[in-house]
C-alpha cells in the first residue's frame, strides 16, 4: 500500500511541478533543406529569434543526425527504420514514379492515433501517392493539407517534372485551386486553424513539413528587405525565406499558448537534410551540402522544447549522438502507446538522454548503403549491401565512407593504426576514414 502511495504522490508531484496534464500535445516542426549555419544559434547573418528563444528554453541537439536528402530522411522519421530496410535508401520519390513508404510496417502517425492522438499533417508528404494505400490519410493521419511531391511554386503550386506540369495540392484526398497566397503561410493558417478548434477530446499530433527552405527560392518581398545587404541573389532570397518560416513558428506557439495548450505540448524541430548550397544554403564549418554524406549533408539542426524536460537541461546543449529514426520510439514512448506490431526498429527511445538521466545508448549510425549509383564499367547494380559504391558509417567517433562519391576524388586517406578491430573487405575502395573529433574541431 505504501509504494502504491508513494507512485502517486510522485505522479501528483510531477504534474504539479510542471503544469502539464498526463498526455502531451505533440508538434513535429520539419525544415526543408535548411543549412547547419542557417540558424541564429550557429551564428548566422539570417535572424531566427523564434527558433532561437524556442532552443534556449529547450535542449539544443548538437550530435544530432539526419540523411543527405528529402524522402529517406521523412521515411525514418515515420517508420523508425533505416531506409536500406525499406526501399528508399536511393534518391527521392519522383512524381511519376510507382514507390512509396512500404506498408508492412506502422507509421509514427499510426502508432500515435493508437494511442488515442488525433494526427493531422500540413505541408510536404513525399513518400509515395502513385496509390490510395500510400496517401498520408492511409498512413494513420486523420486529415491531410499540403503537396504530396517536392518543389512546388510557392505561390502557383505547380510542379513541373519533366515536359509535364501539373498542380500538387491536396486537402486530405481533394484537389485544392488555391493559388496566390505563400505556402509557409498557408500552411500556418491551417496549423493555427487545426489549433483553435480543438475540442480538448484527444491529444493532439501535428507534423508540420514545411516547405521552406527547399527551391524554388521564392519569398514576399518584404522578408528580403532586412537582407539588402547580402549581395548574392540566392542567398538573400533564401535569407527572407527563413525569416518567414521562423515568424510562421513564432505565430503557432502564440496560437497553442492563447488556446491554454502549450505547457502541454512538445516541440520538436529538425531539418531533413543539410542545406543546398548552389540555392542559398550554408553548412559552415560543416564540409558537404545536401546529397552529399559528409557531415554538411547529414549534421542536422535540431533541438526540443518541452515543459515535460528537467530544469537542469533547458538552456543547455546535447551531444549524445541521435538520429531522426530515435523520434519514432521516443515520441510512441511519450504518448503511452505501444510499438507492438512494429517491424525491428532502427531507432532508440532517448527521452532519458534527452532528459539528461543517461547517456545515449546509439554508438553507431548507418548513414547509407546505396549500390544504385552508376560507375563507369561497372554494373549497376550487384547487391542490396554492396558498400563498395556509396555507403557511411558512424561509429562512435570513427566515421568512415566507402565508394568515390565526387566528394571524394582529392581527400587524402586517415588509416587506423592496426590491430583495432576494423576489417574491410580488399575489394571495397575506402573513400575517406576519419576521427569525428575533426568536426568538433572545427565547430569549436
Amino acid at each position: 500500500m505504501s509504494c502504491v502511495l508513494c507512485v502517486l504522490v510522485g505522479m501528483v508531484s510531477f504534474l504539479f511541478v510542471t503544469g502539464t496534464e498526463a498526455t502531451p500535445h505533440i508538434l513535429f516542426v520539419l525544415a526543408d533543406d535548411y543549412g547547419y549555419h542557417d540558424i541564429g544559434y550557429h551564428g548566422s547573418e539570417i535572424k531566427t529569434p523564434t527558433l532561437d528563444k524556442l532552443a534556449l528554453e529547450g535542449l539544443r541537439l548538437e550530435n544530432y543526425y539526419v540523411q543527405p536528402i528529402c524522402t529517406p530522411t521523412r521515411s525514418q522519421l515515420m517508420s523508425g527504420r533505416y531506409q536500406i530496410h525499406t526501399g528508399l535508401q536511393h534518391d527521392i520519390i519522383w512524381p511519376t514514379q510507382p514507390n512509396g513508404l512500404p506498408l508492412n510496417s506502422p507509421t509514427l502517425a499510426d502508432k500515435l492515433r493508437e494511442a488515442g492522438y488525433s494526427t493531422h499533417m500540413v505541408g510536404k508528404w513525399h513518400l509515395g501517392m502513385y496509390k490510395k494505400d500510400y496517401l498520408p490519410t492511409s498512413r494513420g493521419f486523420d486529415t491531410y493539407f499540403g503537396y504530396l511531391t517536392g518543389s512546388e511554386d510557392y505561390f502557383t503550386r505547380n510542379r513541373c517534372y519533366e515536359s509535364y506540369c501539373g498542380v500538387d495540392f491536396r486537402d486530405n484526398l481533394e484537389p485544392v485551386n488555391q493559388t496566390g497566397e505563400y505556402s509557409t503561410h498557408l500552411f500556418t493558417e491551417k496549423v493555427i486553424n487545426l489549433i483553435q478548434n480543438y475540442d480538448g477530446s484527444k491529444p493532439l499530433f501535428i507534423y508540420l513539413a514545411f516547405q521552406s527552405v527547399h527551391s524554388p527560392l521564392q519569398v514576399p518581398e518584404t522578408y528580403t528587405q532586412p537582407y539588402r545587404h547580402i549581395k548574392d541573389q540566392h542567398r538573400r532570397i533564401y535569407a527572407g525565406m527563413v525569416s518567414a518560416m521562423d515568424e510562421a513558428v513564432r505565430n503557432i506557439t502564440e496560437a497553442l499558448q492563447a488556446e491554454g495548450i502549450w505547457n502541454n505540448t512538445i516541440l520538436v524541430f529538425s531539418t531533413d537534410n543539410g542545406g543546398e548550397i548552389l540555392d542559398g544554403g550554408n553548412n559552415w564549418p560543416l564540409r558537404g551540402w545536401k546529397h552529399s554524406l559528409w557531415e554538411g549533408g547529414v549534421h542536422g539542426v535540431g533541438f526540443i522544447h518541452s515543459p515535460f524536460l528537467n530544469d537542469t537541461v533547458k538552456g543547455t546543449v546535447s551531444r549524445d549522438l541521435m538520429h531522426v529514426t530515435d523520434w519514432f520510439p521516443t515520441l510512441v514512448s511519450l504518448a503511452g502507446g505501444s510499438l507492438n506490431g512494429t517491424l525491428p526498429l532502427d531507432g532508440i527511445d532517448q527521452w532519458e538522454t534527452i532528459n539528461g538521466a543517461k547517456i545515449s545508448l546509439r554508438k553507431e549510425i548507418l548513414h547509407n548503403i546505396d549500390p544504385l549509383f552508376k560507375r563507369s564499367g561497372k554494373p549497376i547494380y550487384n547487391g542490396t549491401f554492396d558498400t563498395s559504391v556509396r555507403a557511411a558509417l558512424r561509429a562512435e567517433d570513427w566515421k568512415i565512407i566507402t565508394g568515390n562519391p565526387v566528394e571524394c576524388m582529392y581527400n587524402s586517406m586517415l588509416l587506423l593504426p592496426s590491430g583495432n578491430g576494423y576489417q574491410l573487405n580488399a575489394s571495397i575502395i575506402v573513400c575517406c576514414l576519419y576521427p569525428m573529433v575533426t568536426e568538433y574541431l572545427e565547430i569549436n
